[in-house]
Parts: structure tokens; sequence; C-alpha cells
């Protein structure tokens, strides 16, 4: 019987649920219009609230921390590449912030989140905004990775680089009646070659963020943004691992980096993270393939094969670096790789970022910085 009522269901609901979707669209919009309007003029006023950004050493973080510089707030600027938080923080005072305060810290390790958490509570006695950044992403083939150390690096930072910061920080959010906003993308539901790992860990993210909405019951706010192609470093080709050590595939070295402008991102972050929304969506036209991917799923499995079709030519990874790279006479090109990679976690107290005391007042000298290392394939940092 029950199998009978969910094959009713199955022919009955997908059509019934699109013509309903048809109809209160335009009044959906203009209530959802409304709501941002009357937030734009009624959010949140971040002068002198506290906000502590992970992954503030480049791209989308370091953008976000201008963008809440801007509004007078006072910001935590959490990194492994302390001394590119020097120059940042400089920046994000010369535009208007109240005070920043830097702190080299692995995401990934609870230790450390817990330090520059506890740290900020001591010297600020709250925390308004939590704003995770961290990602690191990839642009090889599965088939193609030569050493699988890389794997739980990449969901380290793309999963537990989030949630070990939340869980820290949640008691303190709810206390001040916070929000968390966390930097996912659109590849955790629309698959994209050459990206696999990436976009599983960002699927659980968004997965994860959606449960603890519920979990937090509207004492926390949860933001997640999602953005389609960024040109950040991960469009450059760069990745950094641990203390500085850049690492880059070879192939993709000299390739131009393009895309959306992570300035209009950030900035849309922020707005959003203000008025209290719970997404941000950078293009919001992506939604779209969103549709195609529940209803029509073989339209959009036919399109992706037909862009795809040509495999003489080997092509860059689908995120906004332009032109294609160097043809070969295989199917596909194999990176070279110069050395094995390095282990997941450094076993050594010199290969871990130097500790860094939050403070808002005199700079430390800055740190040498630590050999570079190659491998091949590799991950590449997006922010």
């Amino acid at each position: 019987m029950m199998d009978l009522v969910n094959s009713v269901l199955n022919f009955v609901v997908p059509p019934a649920s699109l013509v309903m979707l048809a109809f209160s669209w335009p009044a959906l919009y203009f209530i959802n219009t409304c709501e941002r309007m009357y937030n734009s003029f009624f959010g949140e006023d971040m002068e002198d609230k506290i906000v502590i950004i992970t992954g503030a050493s480049s791209g989308i973080g370091e953008q976000i921390a201008y963008e809440y510089a801007k509004k007078k707030a006072h910001l935590v600027l959490v990194a492994r590449r302390e001394t590119r938080l020097w120059g940042i923080s400089e920046n994000a005072r010369a535009l208007g912030a109240k005070s920043v305060v830097i702190t080299a810290a692995d995401v990934v390790k609870e230790a450390d989140c817990r330090r520059f958490i506890t740290e900020t509570v001591n010297l600020y006695g709250r925390v308004d905004h939590l704003v995770n950044t961290a990602s690191l992403g990839h642009t090889f083939y599965l088939e193609e990775a030569t050493d699988t150390n890389v794997f739980p690096i990449l969901m380290d930072i793309n999963f537990w680089g989030n949630v070990y910061p939340t869980y820290v920080a949640l008691p303190y959010l709810r206390q001040s009646r916070g929000r968390v906003i966390v930097n996912a993308s659109v590849e955790s539901w629309l698959p994209l070659p050459r990206m696999s790992l990436y976009a599983a860990a960002k699927a659980a993210l968004v997965n994860f963020y959606e449960t603890l909405r519920f979990e937090v019951d509207g004492d926390v706010g949860v933001t997640i943004a999602t953005h389609g192609w960024i040109g950040t470093e991960m469009t450059g080709g760069r990745f950094m691992l641990e203390e500085g050590a850049e690492m880059q595939w070879k192939e993709e070295r000299e390739v131009h980096a393009s895309g959306s402008s992570v300035e209009d991102f950030a900035k849309l972050i922020v707005s959003g993270a203000c008025r209290g929304d719970p997404y941000v969506k950078y293009p919001s036209w992506y939604d779209i393939f969103l549709l195609y991917r529940v209803f029509t799923p073989n339209v959009l499995q036919w399109t992706f094969r037909l862009l795809l079709s040509n495999q003489s030519v080997r092509k860059t990874s689908l995120i906004g670096t332009g032109r294609p790279l160097l043809e070969s006479s295989s199917p596909r090109m194999q990176p070279i790789p110069e050395t094995s990679s390095p282990p997941r976690q450094p076993s050594s107290e010199s290969s871990s970022p130097r500790r860094q005391p939050l403070s808002g007042s005199s700079s430390p000298q800055h740190p040498s910085a630590s050999p570079r290392r190659r491998m091949g394939p590799v991950p590449v940092q997006q922010d």
C-alpha cells in the first residue's frame, strides 16, 4: 500500500509544486523585497561590536575585514600567515576599525580555536559576529592525485576549520545574541569537475549550518554565503599550507586569474549579515541550476557533458581562470610532481605557526618566512 502511495506522490508532487511556485513567486518576491528594505534601514549597527574573522590573511577574509572596518567594529583577525595579518590590520585601522588585534592560529585545531576565542572574550568581554572564511580548494581530477595525504587536509580545513571555531564561540554568541557567518560555495550543490573533495566538504558545511540554525532556535543568527567563480588566490593557482609554504600546480602557475569581484562578494556578505539575512548568494542567478538538479538532473548532466566533451585539450578548472592550458597528446596531461606532499599535521613545534597573543597595541617583530615546498597535484587556497 505504501509503495502505491509513494508512486502516486512521485508522479503528482513535482509538477504540482512547480505550478504552485509559479503562482506564488511574485508574492514571495515582493514580500522578500519589503523585508530586505526594512532590514536595510533597521539592520544591526556594527559600531563597537566585536567581530572575529578566520582566514583573514587574504582573499574573501581580508576583504570582509575591510568591510567591517568601515562599519567601525573591533576586529580580531585570525590566520596562520601572521606576516600577512600585520599589513591587513594597518589597512583596517585606516578604514575606520575601532581596534584590530591579530593572532596566529590553525582553525583545524580545537585548542587553537579555544585560545583565540577565550582571549577575545577576556579582552573585549563578548563576541558579536564570528566570520568563518578559512577555505581550501583544489583543481585536480581525483584519479590524478599522487598523494592521498592531501585529502584529509582539504576536508579538515573546509569542514572542521569552520566547525571548531563555531563550537567554541557558540556560548558567547548566545549571550550576545550574535551571528555566525560562513563562507560556502555553489559547488556544495552544483557539481563541477576537478573539485570533488572541495564540493563534498562544502556540502557537509552547508548541511551542518542548516541544522545548527534549528538547534540554536533564534538565539544565534546564521548567515550562509555561497558564491560562484571568485577571483582569489585559488584562481591564481596558489595555495598556502602551514607557515607560509607556497605550493603551486606546475601547469597553472602562469594562468591569469579572472572572475567575479571579491570586494563585491565581501560587501554583500557583511551587508547581509547586518540585515540578518539567512543566505547571501553571489550571483543569485546560480539558483536556477538548483531547480534543474532537483527536477531534471539529466538536463544538467547533459549540459556539462556537452561543455566538457573535448577531452583532447587540457582545460582549466572551471573556476574563472580564463584560458585553456597546453595541449597534450594524451587525453589528460599529468601534473609534474616535484616533491612529496607534506604530512597532514606537523609533528614538530617549529612547523606550526608562532603563537601570537591578542594585542591591539604595539607590533612585534615579524617572523622569518619558512622555506617553500612543492608537490603535485596540489590544492590551492581560495581565501
